[in-house]
């Protein structure tokens, strides 16, 4: 990954991409349809992730036209529905892919949520390593309202996140979270104000693209490895990765930069 790249953009027909500097945005790219998830939108989230991980130190993700998605789109799925299962699995195991994708990236991916994040776009947002909201955000998995059933992660994801009991309720209610209530379940980072949304998050995504991006990626790994693992056995992963890490030149230069005297004496924090 380079440390510096100069602004460029990329467009396909559903996403958007562009880089500046260190920092990649796929923007989901069909505002009239509220960034409504098709097949074609799933693949080309899942190519944009990785593509991006490739060249930038941290990935945010955002809805076009002041909404981040709704979910899956209707109409496409009312087609598939007339050539069976086969037809439509494309659509969720798409989906499914570009949302596995993001605990394999080795840069941090962020959702910067407004607007309506429903269903699929609620889903999407428990895939992100991290989620910053707008004060204005709608979220929630509207499913059942539709007579449906999640298929693109909430049943297993959510759960894990917020506990069986609120992800239960929430699933089978269908209710809407504030973005407050999303920071308070641990479904969001932060929340900010509409004034300071765009800058709060292009700010977070810039201290993030700083930070050193070899122990980034092994904190990363080890966070999504060690939930799969039994506490005794995370911690077993945890010490053998940092003593290897304490080996090498990231981390070498770290220390030499926080014992560093400055011009005070005093050391840099």
């Amino acid at each position: 990954m380079s440390d510096a790249h100069p602004t460029s953009q990329a467009v396909t027909d559903v996403v958007l991409t562009t880089e500046d500097r260190a920092v990649g945005t796929i923007t989901l790219n069909r505002p009239e349809q509220m960034n409504a998830i098709t097949v074609e939108l799933g693949v080309a989230l899942e190519h944009a992730l990785r593509d991006l991980a490739d060249r930038s130190r941290v990935i945010v993700i955002r809805g076009s036209g002041g909404n981040f998605c709704v979910g899956g789109d209707f109409h496409e799925l009312e087609r598939l529905r007339a050539g069976g299962a086969a037809a439509m699995a494309p659509l969720f195991n798409n989906f499914r892919k570009a949302c596995d994708t993001i605990a394999t990236l080795p840069v941090p991916v962020v959702c910067a949520v407004e607007g309506y994040a429903m269903a699929g776009g609620f889903e999407l947002m428990q895939a992100a390593d991290i989620v910053l909201v707008h004060q204005n955000a709608v979220i929630a998995d509207i499913h059942s309202r539709f007579g449906q059933v999640p298929g693109g992660g909430s049943t297993q994801r959510l759960p894990r996140l917020v506990g069986r009991q609120r992800a239960l309720a929430h699933i089978l209610t269908g209710d809407r979270l504030s973005a407050a209530e999303a920071v308070a379940w641990g479904l969001a980072y932060r929340q900010f104000g509409a004034r300071e949304f765009d800058a709060a998050v292009t700010g977070f995504a810039t201290k993030l693209a700083g930070t050193d991006p070899e122990a980034l990626a092994k904190s990363k790994h080890l966070i999504y490895a060690g939930l799969q693992l039994p506490l005794e056995d995370g911690l077993d992963l945890e010490a053998r990765t940092v003593l290897e890490h304490l080996c090498g030149a990231s981390a070498a230069a770290g220390i030499e930069s926080f014992t560093k005297p400055d011009q005070q004496g005093a050391a840099h924090v």
